[in-house]
């Protein structure tokens, strides 16, 4: 499970660099360019939600090992 995150991660760091080639920085809020920014912030939130899960399940594994 946790090579299964490591690449989730890794492919959510490929589609946040395609995101950021959709940018353009004079507009940054309008077509194209606020399409690629709500992808960059929902790849951010996966990834945050994918190490914390790996964290609970190294506690998680921590705690089945002491008891």
């Amino acid at each position: 499970m946790k090579i299964f995150t490591y690449i989730i991660v890794a492919l959510s760091v490929v589609l946040i660099g395609i995101n950021v080639f959709m940018l353009d920085f004079k507009n940054l809020f309008e077509g194209d360019s606020l399409i690629a920014l709500i992808g960059i912030l929902a790849i951010l939130c996966a990834i945050v939600i994918l190490l914390i899960f790996n964290i609970s399940k190294s506690i998680d594994n921590k705690l089945k090992k002491h008891s």
